[in-house]
């Protein structure tokens, strides 16, 4: 597998300062090695959707499977001071971090999958101090890349089955940030990258051909692009409008002929400004007069799912879609806001459900250790029963949606997956990541599983997910037993 991340030693560190010192007081409590289940789930669908496209499954194995406190680690935690001057952390807990070894297990839902709020991604159960060690890290790698690959999925959609390039590299969040949002964005559909590291890496297909500076170093136009097509004559996408876009596209054309006319074709041309419905409507005129009519239009500037979809109404001749800046930074909502809680906690041979309880209904986590049961009835998926993994599904299966209380129960005849499988088994990975393109597959797949009313990209339908009714009973009586308990305190 590619590293996603700059080259370092060691991620150990890659984490909140609160996350060790929480494990040094396990450590210190003598809890640290408590079995214990954590599940990283995300509490609203992004972009005001009504799905997303999980991802980041395959960065968290790489984290993981090298994760170690290395000697310079230690070393920096013991340069670390409390309020009194005094070392922050006792130098027998530094060498029980450098002997650590992770030995978790951690079960996933593959890259590509359709998920939704409220559904765990990942469920990590081992000791307690090695499951809260790994909170930040999990969470940054699986928040970025999900979102990244739902709004890609959603730009994708817009575009109704034209080419859409991830153009964002220089708008990204640095240089991980770049690399981890070309890739999820080829999960999230995207055809190509510009960005030529990540096409290394992950074995994306990259595109681009040149700016407005190649056609500014020139005389003129026109010989810019006769210039480039004699550079690279199986390469040729004319940018048209750096000085007017309508005598720039009829430039391109005539270099174009001269392409055919030596055996080779123009790609096409490419707009970056102005008003692109009327400017490609008029452009592909020009084109096809010309007997260019294979030549695409590419278009660039600022879009996102909305403005496609704006312009396809409207009626442009736009082929190809080059998206940047508010794709790779996820510009309308640049945060997924998943959330990490502890799940789960065991006494001898039973698991005590943990619940985090809050105001907001939104915010009061799910007691147990789950599995998410997903049901398909006649090629469509119908809803997703979140359950107790440590007990038999119930053959009455139902479900309670939490925000409406209302209770669905699936077709008899509907079939059925468990969406979180293994990963790793006592630190041991145990499930080899596919090609990237197989992840790509996933989602085109999975998307066209939804209704249409899901999909929509304002407004969509709610996809039925609820708890199991044991599971629903559970949580209401643990959140009467903690506002007893709050009461009477």
């Amino acid at each position: 597998m590619a590293r996603p991340f700059a080259d370092h030693r060691s991620f150990a560190l890659l984490t909140d300062l609160y996350q060790l010192t929480m494990a040094y007081g396990y450590w210190k409590h003598g809890v640290s090695e408590r079995e214990s289940v954590f599940e990283l789930t995300f509490r609203s669908n992004p972009f005001c959707g009504g799905y997303a496209i999980a991802c980041g499954l395959d960065a968290a194995m790489q984290l993981l499977s090298g994760f170690k406190f290395s000697e310079d680690d230690t070393d920096y935690l013991q340069s670390l001071r409390g309020s009194d001057d005094r070392p922050l952390f006792d130098m027998p807990f530094l060498n029980y971090l450098r002997d650590l070894d992770f030995s978790c297990d951690l079960d996933g839902v593959e890259e590509g999958t359709v998920v939704f709020a409220h559904e765990p991604l990942i469920r990590i159960q081992g000791p307690l101090l090695q499951c809260q060690l790994l909170e930040t890290a999990l969470l940054n790698v699986i928040n970025f890349q999900t979102l990244i690959a739902t709004k890609a999925a959603r730009v994708c959609q817009a575009a109704a089955g034209d080419t859409v390039l991830e153009f964002g590299l220089r708008r990204a969040q640095g240089i991980d940030g770049g690399l981890a949002a070309s890739r999820a964005a080829f999960v999230g559909g995207c055809h190509a990258t510009s960005n030529v590291l990540a096409g290394k890496q992950f074995g994306i297909p990259v595109r681009g051909t040149h700016a407005h500076s190649w056609v500014m170093t020139f005389e003129d136009e026109l010989t810019s692009f006769q210039a480039y097509a004699d550079a690279m004559p199986n390469n040729c996408v004319f940018l048209i409008d750096t000085y007017d876009t309508l005598a720039g596209a009829a430039k391109a054309a005539e270099v174009g002929q001269a392409l055919r006319a030596e055996g080779h074709k123009m790609i096409g041309v490419r707009l970056d400004s102005g008003d692109l419905s009327k400017l490609s409507q008029q452009v592909r005129q020009i084109l096809d007069d010309a007997q260019l009519g294979e030549a695409n239009i590419v278009a660039s500037n600022d879009l996102d799912e909305f403005a496609i979809e704006q312009l396809k109404r409207d009626g442009a001749r736009i082929d190809v879609w080059g998206v940047g800046t508010k794709l790779v930074t996820a510009y309308d909502q640049p945060a997924l806001g998943g959330v990490y809680k502890l799940a789960a906690i065991r006494e001898g041979d039973r698991w005590i459900p943990k619940l985090k309880l809050s105001e907001q209904a939104i915010k009061t986590s799910n007691p147990g250790v789950h599995q998410i049961r997903r049901f398909t009835h006649r090629s469509q998926f119908v809803g997703d029963i979140i359950y107790d993994h440590t007990r038999p599904f119930p053959s009455d299966a139902a479900m309670v949606e939490q925000e409406t209380r209302t209770i669905h129960r699936p077709p008899l005849d509907a079939d059925h997956e468990d969406l979180l499988i293994p990963v790793f088994r006592k630190g041991a990975a145990v499930y080899q990541a596919a090609p990237i393109v197989e992840a790509q597959q996933r989602t085109r797949r999975q998307l066209a599983m939804l209704s249409t009313g899901v999909r929509r990209l304002q407004s969509p339908e709610s996809y039925p997910v609820g708890l199991e009714l044991q599971l629903d009973r559970l949580k209401q009586q643990l959140i009467a037993t903690a506002r007893k308990g709050l009461l009477c305190n």
